[in-house]
């Protein structure tokens, strides 16, 4: 339900919650995880196994690995105009979620806002790639996303100061004192999301808050990776005059000609680009 360091907390199946640790420092666990573990004294016991994950939703630097949610069935990424949102940490953690074979929807937030058409505009390119665009004011109204949430467990990402928590509290109307309990039991910030959190819509139904991010590195994506996970690519895929193109200056490459024609943006070939170049350093 809440993960803080080495120090969680878990619900059980008849719904008591413990505080628990892990069993050495090697095993991993995220909010999300499914875990055996064995009790230690009342309200308090340690995780013994994680069982096996249906999906991990992570990002890597060159030195480490930082794994945010495990057992997603899907991931909800939102964006807002103000703070100033960055496109291409949007296409990062969508790439994430198309590694895992996650659908994803995005929330353009705070509708209230001037700028709030021309956030719209961009991400009809998105749209057009199949992602649904879900356009609220999370201090408003959250119906049509509350329908997207049932049935899943539902991964909430973004930068900081896009609106996460407000949505939360919305979603979730006594999140606020929850968030003081787990807080207070893991030893962590009162209001701000320094770790992720799982909060129950219903038996069916959950959503992962995570914390805002400002960076997002993929390293641990190869080339072949990142093209696989791109959809306006895929199309393309494997028509190259080489088999090894790299998508840039190679004579017959089809996902250059298809930049030409129109079929695929030239800022997505620009973010293959950038992404493929940073992961080569």
């Amino acid at each position: 339900m809440a993960a803080h360091g080495r120090h969680f907390l878990v619900r059980t199946a008849q719904g008591a919650a413990l505080e628990c640790i892990t069993r050495g420092r090697k095993q991993e666990v995220v909010c999300g995880d499914r875990v055996e573990l064995s009790l230690t004294a009342q309200g308090q016991g340690v995780i013994e196994k994680v069982q096996p994950r249906s999906s991990l939703f992570k990002r890597a630097d060159a030195f480490r690995s930082k794994p945010i949610a495990a057992n997603v069935t899907q991931v909800a990424i939102m964006v807002a105009p103000r703070p100033s949102w960055s496109e291409d940490l949007l296409q990062r953690c969508l790439l994430a979620a198309e590694c895992q074979h996650l659908p994803t929807l995005i929330i353009a937030n705070k509708a209230d806002l001037p700028e709030h058409p021309a956030t719209l505009e961009t991400l009809s390119l998105y749209e057009s790639l199949g992602y649904q665009v879900i356009s609220l004011s999370a201090k408003k109204d959250i119906g049509l996303l509350r329908e997207r949430l049932q049935g899943h467990l539902t991964l909430l990402a973004g930068q900081s100061g896009m609106g996460k928590s407000t949505l939360i509290n919305a979603l979730f109307p006594h999140a606020d004192a929850r968030v003081e309990a787990f807080s207070e039991a893991l030893d962590s910030g009162r209001h701000t999301t320094t770790h992720s959190r799982l909060y129950r819509l219903d038996e069916s139904s959950a959503v992962i808050d995570s914390p805002g991010f400002q960076e997002f590195a993929l390293a641990h994506l190869s080339r072949p990776d990142i093209e696989a996970a791109m959809p306006d690519f895929r199309p393309y895929l494997g028509q190259c005059r080489f088999r090894d193109c790299r998508h840039d200056t190679e004579p017959g490459c089809a996902i250059r000609q298809a930049v030409e024609k129109g079929l695929i943006a030239q800022k997505r070939l620009d973010f293959f680009h950038r992404l493929v170049a940073e992961n080569s350093r």
